[in-house]
């Protein structure tokens, strides 16, 4: 996010936030320390607020990682929803499956354990809702899959889309080139996929925003 914004705009926006949640709090607190990307806090806000908005029904999210976004999507859901959670890696399945339980949030939540681009084409229910936060070198194919399962007024919410800033970046450390390029060939498919109304949010790491047609 520093890279995106300014750091006097950084620590602004840290100065207002006023998260009460302690258990969400605890998961920052250990991503941080661990180095476990999750999403920006500020882009997990909208995120909430967009659950509030839209009231979905049914959620999918791809990539549970240690169940941060997945807690703050649950908590929002009304009554007799749920959000169904994607992720192969069974040390952060694990971490999950955890930090649900200290939720309570374990009604609304399921786990799918296994490979996202195996999982999707076997669902068979639409959904209103879904979240896309998974390797980079797959997005693509995942968004694919993904608008296959969206009905029409539904919400995709991808994350990264920025990446740090090096997306409109002229200089790329070699490291992320790969990734970068990757991420900019999926931002050309997805602000030009006709099946949605989509665009690229400056919130967080960078957040794509499509509405199915």
């Amino acid at each position: 996010m520093s890279d995106i914004l300014y750091p006097n705009q950084v620590e602004y926006l840290e100065k207002l936030r006023r998260e009460e949640d302690s258990l969400i709090l605890e998961i920052e607190l250990f991503a941080k320390k661990n180095k476990i990307p999750i999403l920006n806090w500020n882009a997990a806000e909208f995120l909430e607020q967009l659950i509030k908005i839209h009231t979905p029904k049914k959620v999918l999210e791809i990539g549970t990682a240690i169940g941060y976004s997945t807690i703050r999507i649950a908590k929002n859901l009304n009554d007799n929803s749920f959000v169904e959670t994607i992720d192969f890696s069974p040390s952060s399945i694990a971490i999950a499956k955890t930090n649900f339980e200290k939720s309570d949030m374990n009604p609304k939540i399921k786990q799918l354990e296994g490979n996202a681009l195996q999982i999707l084409p076997s669902l068979s229910i639409k959904y209103d809702f879904i979240f896309l936060d998974a390797y980079k070198k797959d997005y693509i194919n995942l968004f694919n899959l993904s608008l296959k399962l969206l009905k029409q007024d539904g919400i995709i919410f991808v994350d990264n889309l920025l990446w740090q800033g090096f997306t409109a970046s002229k200089t790329v450390p070699e490291k992320f080139r790969s990734s970068t390029t990757q991420i900019r060939n999926f931002n050309q498919l997805f602000v030009n996929e006709p099946s949605l109304k989509a665009t690229i949010l400056p919130i967080g790491d960078g957040i794509g925003l499509g509405i199915k047609k």
